[in-house]
């Protein structure tokens, strides 16, 4: 047994190295997804019932179950006066059931823009999450990195402090800065802690469980591919939330054609015999319909399915310009980090490299102080920050941008 569950448990050890595998995990196996599923389902047999005949009804009447006084009271129908079976089918006006089936298959497809849009909002999250965990761990690597440059600065300003060059204030401040980035490194840590608990929430796994590092970020779309014009034609087509709105819509023009209709009135068919001691005499038919007598309660139902059918269109509306308002937001978003990338990784980073080494040649050679040293470092470093939170940021915008659509660019 144990030898046939280990590979099953390798195989989610794995997960994490990049985001498809998170996305393929999560997709069979969050509890919120597969609960929105469920509900699904569950409007999916809400259709026929809808649309389906009442049940039939059975009625039985004994009849001077005394015989005019001259028995005690019997239940026995062959003993009473006449005994009068009934069998009896409510059948709503013309057109009633066929509205009520169609706004069931309505709500089916409302439950579906539903469950689709919980998934683009849970594989955005998970996206999100993705981009930051990168984020971190490359924050902790260039950290690291930065640490083991300061020590070997700390080795170089004890060698000058040695040889009477250097002041013993230098050997301390590169101390110093390695214990800020130690305390930054801790600082990272818990925050991987934190988004790897979150990660595996958004999977529906044990919060300790195992996590592939993040590997790589997927590529940002080309900028020919994110015009906002099309994307925004794709938002209306696509958008899960307002394929649902759109079902709510039609849904609440049926009913309120179904309030209208209830003006008419609905009718009971029946037929049965009558039973005579031990033989069947008699045979009727019984036709019966109830009066739209109410008006007033019938016309306030009217006024409530109007109202709500403006209420279905305002937030289809509301829906739509915040969609398109958060799309244009997020493509700015891409495009500004795109360009802060670019800037990081062909100006600022080149830059920041060749003062760091100008200002080590001069501080071997006694031309500059050690905090000129140091200012040098941090540059390179926030040269570098600037370049992975700006892929970060584009991963999240590109997320979102997602989310909105429905689908992965």
């Amino acid at each position: 047994m144990l030898g046939m569950a280990t590979p099953a448990v390798s195989q989610e050890m794995t997960i994490g190295h990049s985001i498809e595998s998170l996305l393929e995990f999560a997709k069979s196996r969050n509890p919120e997804y597969a609960a929105m599923l469920a509900e699904v389902d569950a409007a999916v047999e809400r259709v026929t019932p809808a649309g389906a005949l009442p049940d039939p009804r059975f009625r039985m009447e004994l009849r001077d179950i005394t015989r005019y006084g001259d028995q005690n009271p019997t239940l026995s129908p062959s003993r009473v006066g006449s005994t009068r079976y009934l069998l009896s089918q409510d059948i709503p006006w013309f057109g009633k059931r066929d509205l009520k089936r169609e706004m069931a298959e309505l709500e089916v497809d409302s439950a579906r823009g539903r469950a689709w849009g919980t998934w683009s909002e849970i594989a955005a999250r998970i996206k999100t999450s993705y981009a930051q965990w990168y984020y971190v761990r490359s924050n902790e690597r260039l950290t690291r990195e930065i640490l083991q440059l300061m020590q070997r600065l700390e080795r170089i300003a004890q060698v000058r402090y040695s040889s009477g060059l250097a002041a013993l204030q230098d050997v301390i401040r590169a101390q110093v800065e390695q214990t800020k980035l130690r305390s930054e490194l801790v600082a990272l840590q818990t925050e991987q802690h934190h988004l790897h608990t979150r990660l595996n929430a958004l999977l529906g796994r044990p919060a300790e469980a195992a996590l592939a590092a993040p590997e790589k970020l997927r590529p940002l779309p080309a900028p020919a591919r994110l015009e906002f014009t099309v994307l925004a034609e794709r938002v209306r087509a696509r958008n899960p939330l307002l394929a649902s709105e759109l079902s709510k819509l039609k849904a609440a023009e049926k009913g309120r054609e179904l309030a209208y209709k209830n003006r008419y009135p609905d009718f009971t068919i029946g037929a049965g015999p009558i039973q005579y001691q031990s033989a069947i005499k008699e045979w009727e038919l019984m036709v019966e319909m109830n009066i739209p007598f109410q008006q007033s309660s019938r016309r306030a139902l009217e006024r409530e399915s109007e109202a709500l059918l403006s209420a279905a269109r305002a937030r289809r509306e509301a829906s739509t310009n915040q969609l398109i308002a958060d799309l244009a937001e997020n493509l700015a978003g891409i495009d500004g980090a795109r360009r802060t990338e670019a800037l990081a990784s062909g100006d600022l980073l080149p830059e920041a490299e060749l003062t760091y080494k100008a200002a080590l040649a001069g501080y071997e050679n006694g031309k500059l102080d050690f905090a000129t040293l140091l200012d040098a470092q941090r540059q390179i470093r926030q040269a570098r920050q600037e370049q992975i939170r700006a892929q970060s940021e584009g991963q999240a915008r590109l997320a979102e941008v997602e989310r909105i659509l429905g689908e992965d660019l």
